[in-house]
């Protein structure tokens, strides 16, 4: 492991170029993709996660020291985070600031259950979105409730925390030119305002046992089954194809860990 250079004097050209190397090292050698970084679709520099800015912090020897803003209100759970980052030699390098709502989009609805759950639903707590279909199919309208802000308020603390964290080693680290953040928690459609062409062909679905490990996966993310739905773009998990369970499972998983630190 290697120190942050940190001094009171402007860094060398030849300083920069070591810090950046020694990323690139370490992300080569070292980190893996989907589970340290990861390529979202339609972007060009992939995407630091949690485990990979971790990776980073313990390359430099840094560590963090969040500071928690309760925004909350009666209408959603809010917080803003700022993680303070320090060397090992206990000076103050860097932060980075990240927010997160139970009012954002993914946190703030789920998919209805059924028909009646909709129907005894009050008309201000649900509501029919268009939803882009997948594989080709045809758009179709999907029923959702408002979720309890409360509910999720530790997965909205934590998430928060994570984004701070990252933006944080982005900054005190310069390792932007390597990584980008937040992409991957846009909804799908605003990635890429286009779908790729999908192959018409059949394509293997999950079985019975990969759909109850997603569902193990989910509810130790904080999150249900309409959360995966909207995520692949499906309308049950059965049509979920088994190319992708991998993907599911690692992206659950992340989000456990996000919800969990």
């Amino acid at each position: 492991m290697s120190d942050l250079v940190v001094h009171e004097k402007p860094l060398t050209a030849l300083d920069i170029q070591a810090q950046v190397n020694t990323i690139q090292h370490v992300m080569k050698q070292v980190m893996k993709q989907d589970v340290h970084y990861g390529i979202i679709p339609g972007t060009k520099t992939p995407s630091l996660y949690k485990p990979g800015a971790e990776k980073i912090m313990a390359t430099f020897r840094l560590s963090a020291d969040p500071v928690v803003t309760d925004m909350s209100d009666s209408d959603q759970i809010r917080y803003q985070v700022k993680v303070k980052l320090v060397s090992s030699g206990g000076l103050f390098v860097g932060a980075g600031i990240g927010e997160c709502s139970s009012n954002e989009e993914k946190y703030k609805w789920r998919r209805a259950i059924c028909d009646e759950e909709f129907e005894e639903c009050s008309p201000d707590r649900r509501r029919e979105k268009w939803t882009k279909g997948w594989q080709n199919k045809p758009n179709y309208k999907q029923k959702q409730i408002r979720t309890e802000p409360a509910d999720l308020a530790n997965t909205i603390l934590k998430m928060a925390k994570k984004r701070a964290l990252i933006d944080a080693v982005l900054t005190v680290t310069a390792a932007s030119d390597c990584f980008t953040q937040d992409i991957e928690d846009l909804p799908e459609e605003y990635i890429h305002q286009e779908a790729p062409i999908r192959s018409a062909e059949p394509v293997a679905t999950v079985g019975q046992a990969d759909i109850d490990a997603l569902m193990n996966a989910a509810k130790a993310a904080g999150v249900d089954a309409a959360y995966i739905c909207q995520k692949a773009q499906i309308q049950t998990l059965e049509q979920l194809p088994l190319a992708r369970f991998a993907g599911a499972m690692s992206h659950l998983q992340k989000l456990a860990q996000g919800a969990t630190q």
